[in-house]
């Protein structure tokens, strides 16, 4: 019987099985696809996942070549701009890397750590029993300890599993696309007053822009807008053509693609030994958060379900996945929502809105209060009373110049040490946590207890013994 069979070859599934290795499991990765999309349906990461891949020593691998890596100048929330100039504190880091490079490198990571990623093999069915689960994969059956579909909004897993999931589809269709052009063509459009982004008319809005030379990015919004999966260049331009009321030489498409945008959470994000993360769970409608927490929810599965399987912990651990990762998905949609109707808002009513929103947001308190809503949603997972705990842990400077996020490498629990040196005693029998002890300025605590997905488990002296075994099995107390 497999460790874990995670089926979707996606940047979701590929950043779980990376996980899941680094912690030691054996993870097949299933995908029905026999080559890799070329289609860059996203252009870039966007949040918490930007620190994630700094922890695991892969962020400079990832942002070699990107037009941009770093905390974030600005950001669109909906229609609005945020701007981040004279904010010293706002958490948001971006990477701007089109997804197929952005798999490419991930296959090349979870190749690296031994991971088996089978294409081609699409999932027919599914069953469970208490001892794995058996997936039907067209070429015989498969069997694991434990699934986790990341094969995305029409997710086979999510629906042979029997997880329902409701939300909202928009009136709405959007049409995006990629187009070699001369840039120039922005020039050519002056006089039709377009500029660069999106351009609002009664009827619809087009997106006209470029993160690369010689590649214009372009796209429709609009009510009753073409959303075929199947779309054509004439189909296209007509679409732009309706919206400003003149041609936009968009020139030789690259790609193209139709969709319509849709709010949904799964009513569950486990049904037994089957698991869901990334857009198999939740699918936003607006804001670019889908890989930000379809990727973190890896990270917080990973290495829990690579726990499990190990025996170092006891298998309730995994019953924190949905309540921890459920509650960011719930954030994120009411966020991406609000943005939605910002944008949709028509008429002089959506131009006083997004006026007066711009007016807030340029204040510093709301735009770190969105940004920080963006990077993570702000949701905490718990506390002991210390403010860090059920956080991020911050990337302190430590004495010497390392930092914390280079402690994370190897994706293990971590006790930092930062002057209290009470309980780090009773830890150091055991084999799977790190103990380092270190100084910094301003520490947040005299002492942390990290797990191995960045999160602060334990702050303080008192009780960090207790909380070690919780978390981590601590093998004094087995």
């Amino acid at each position: 019987m497999e460790d874990v069979l995670i089926v979707g070859a996606g940047p979701v599934g590929l950043m779980l099985a990376c996980e899941l290795s680094l912690a030691g499991a054996r993870p097949i990765v299933l995908e029905k696809r026999a080559e890799a999309s070329a289609l860059p349906k996203a252009n870039g990461l966007g949040g918490q996942i930007v620190d994630v891949l700094d922890h695991r020593g892969l962020l400079d691998r990832f942002s070699a070549g990107s037009p941009f890596s770093g905390r974030a100048p600005g950001f669109p929330f909906g229609a609005v701009p945020l701007r981040f100039d004279g904010i010293d504190d706002v958490p948001l880091r971006l990477l701007l890397i089109q997804q197929p490079r952005l798999e490419r490198l991930l296959a090349e990571r979870a190749r690296e750590l031994g991971v088996e990623i089978r294409r081609g093999s699409e999932v027919r069915d599914l069953a469970q029993d208490e001892e794995g689960v058996t997936l039907d994969t067209g070429d015989g059956p498969i069997r694991a300890r434990y699934v986790v579909g990341c094969d995305g909004a029409r997710s086979v897993v999510r629906e042979r599993a029997g997880i329902a999931f409701p939300g909202t589809t928009e009136a709405e269709g959007l049409l995006f696309g990629h187009f070699k052009a001369d840039i120039k063509v922005f020039e050519s459009l002056e006089g039709e007053g377009l500029e660069p982004g999106w351009n609002r008319r009664p009827n619809g809005r087009v997106l006209l822009t470029s993160l690369q030379d010689g590649v214009l990015i372009a796209g429709v919004r609009a009510p009753g807008a073409f959303t075929e999966e199947e779309v054509s260049l004439a189909d296209f331009r007509a679409a732009v053509r309706d919206v400003l009321g003149v041609d936009v030489p968009l020139g030789e498409p690259i790609w193209m693609s139709s969709t319509v945008a849709q709010g949904r959470l799964a009513e569950r994000y486990r049904a037994g030994r089957v698991f869901l993360a990334g857009d198999a769970a939740h699918l936003f409608p607006a804001g670019g958060s889908a890989l930000n927490v379809g990727m973190t929810d890896a990270v917080n599965l990973g290495w829990k379900l690579a726990a499990v399987l190990r025996g170092r912990v006891r298998e309730t651990l995994l019953d924190t996945y949905e309540p921890e990762r459920r509650a960011i998905g719930e954030r994120t949609l009411l966020h991406s929502r609000a943005q939605s109707a910002i944008d949709r808002a028509e008429g002089e009513d959506g131009e006083a809105l997004r006026e007066l929103l711009g007016e807030v947001f340029a204040f510093a308190e709301p735009a770190r209060h969105l940004a920080i809503l963006l990077h993570d949603s702000g949701i905490q997972y718990g506390s002991n009373g210390e403010a860090v705990v059920g956080r991020f842990v911050p990337d302190l400077v430590l004495e010497g110049g390392g930092r914390v996020a280079e402690l994370m490498r190897a994706a293990r629990p971590v006790l930092l040490d930062l002057g209290g040196g009470a309980g780090s005693a009773a830890l150091l029998g055991d084999d799977w946590i790190d103990v380092v002890r270190a100084r910094c300025d301003d520490p947040p605590a005299d002492t942390l207890l990290i797990r191995p997905d960045g999160y602060v488990a334990w702050a303080g002296a008192d009780g960090i013994e207790e909380a070690a075994r919780d978390w981590f099995g601590l093998a004094t107390a087995r």
